[in-house]
C-alpha cells in the first residue's frame, strides 16, 4: 500500500497549503509528511473505483449520469458522494 500523507488522512485539519493539525496529537504537521501507521485515508476521488484520470490535474467520474461525465480533480473530497466506491 502507498504511504499515506497527512493531507490524505482523516486525522488532519489544514491550516494553510503547507501545514495543518494532527487531530490526534494536536501538533502542527506538514501536509506532505507521512501520517502515522493506523491513520485512515479520507474519501477522495483519487481513491474511488469510479474515478478515471484524464491528466495530472483532472479526471472524470465514470459513475456520473450526466452527459458529458462529471469532471473531478483527484484531491476532491468525496465523503458525501453517494457514488463513492473505495479502491
Amino acid at each position: 500500500m502507498e504511504k499515506l500523507s497527512y493531507r490524505d488522512c482523516q486525522n488532519y485539519a489544514p491550516i494553510d497549503v503547507t501545514k495543518g493539525i494532527d487531530l490526534v496529537t494536536k501538533e502542527i504537521v506538514l501536509a506532505d509528511d507521512q501520517a502515522p501507521k493506523g491513520y485512515k485515508a479520507v474519501d477522495k476521488c483519487k481513491n474511488c473505483k469510479n474515478f478515471r484520470k484524464v491528466d495530472a490535474y483532472m479526471g472524470v467520474c465514470e459513475a456520473s449520469t450526466c452527459d458529458p461525465k462529471f469532471f473531478a480533480y483527484p484531491d476532491m473530497i468525496a465523503t458525501t458522494c453517494a457514488m463513492y466506491n473505495a479502491i
